[in-house]
């Protein structure tokens, strides 16, 4: 019993470790912050929006330094995280509203997934995707 117990604790503040990593990344996107979100995003990141389109690391971010994605909020709710051996997978839903090229999209409400992954001693988001709650 004391191994299970020693096993959910450690694995109780891996997912804080997530969340915060997670509050971190979102605050440092909406400020545009690549100084902060760049290492937070595995080489390899990919999001998936919520109209389908894969975004790689790079093309992500570039649009957001380039100014073709501005967020203007990104207010997440409770997240839920499921740790296991370097992997750990988040969701939540969130209140978003962002400008996208000259297009306003505004404040609306969307599902975020994400799978985290320790590279070396470091936790960085690998893949993310968004859907909206029509």
């Amino acid at each position: 019993m004391p191994d299970q117990l020693n096993l959910q604790t450690a694995r109780d503040a891996i997912a804080e470790q997530i969340r915060a990593i997670e509050r971190t990344r979102l605050q440092a996107l909406v400020e545009g912050d690549m100084a902060v979100a760049r290492p937070l995003h595995a080489p390899d990141f990919q999001l998936i929006t919520p109209i389908g389109k894969a975004l790689s690391k790079e093309d992500y971010l570039g649009a957001i330094t380039g100014g073709h994605i501005a967020y203007l909020k990104w207010q997440p709710e409770e997240m839920e995280v499921r740790v296991h051996p370097r992997v750990a997978l988040l969701r939540y839903q969130a209140e978003l509203e962002l400008v996208f090229g000259a297009y306003h999209v505004p404040s609306a409400r969307y599902w975020h997934t994400d799978a985290y992954e320790l590279r070396g001693d470091v936790w960085q988001v690998v893949w993310s995707q968004a859907t909206a709650i029509k």
